[in-house]
């Protein structure tokens, strides 16, 4: 269900972003926080040298800053920019026709049943790393 469901979101994504580009940015936007690439990747659940890959092309694309963090000058802390929150913005407008199709096909009722229980899944998921 997941390789599926990654295939089709990365198919609706503008050209050139990744459901993992996508991850990071929604995540950042989300939480409105300066995280680490090794926070990010804990985050995520990957390693680090995937999560510094994932930022590398977010810095190559002018969608993230990354920048020494204030309080420990061995460490890097990684900023959404402008052109980053305007690319997640485009990413969420390029798949609410993926979501529409998805919605008419199976009914709202599928989602309004499905969504507290996939909720109760991650919440363990995430409180039982």
């Amino acid at each position: 269900m997941e390789q599926l469901a990654t295939t089709q979101l990365e198919r609706a994504l503008p050209k050139g972003m990744s459901k993992a580009q996508f991850g990071v940015l929604n995540h950042m936007v989300r939480l409105g926080k300066l995280e680490s690439p090794a926070e990010l990747a804990s985050a995520f659940q990957v390693a680090r040298p995937s999560m510094t890959n994932t930022v590398q092309k977010l810095l190559a694309k002018g969608f993230v800053e990354v920048m020494p963090h204030p309080n420990d000058g061995r460490s890097k802390i990684v900023q959404i920019t402008k052109a980053g929150i305007a690319a997640r913005e485009q990413a969420i407008v390029a798949l609410v026709p993926l979501f529409e199709k998805i919605g008419q096909a199976l009914g709202p009722e599928v989602f309004e049943a499905a969504v507290p229980l996939l909720q109760q899944v991650r919440i363990y998921l995430d409180e039982n790393r």
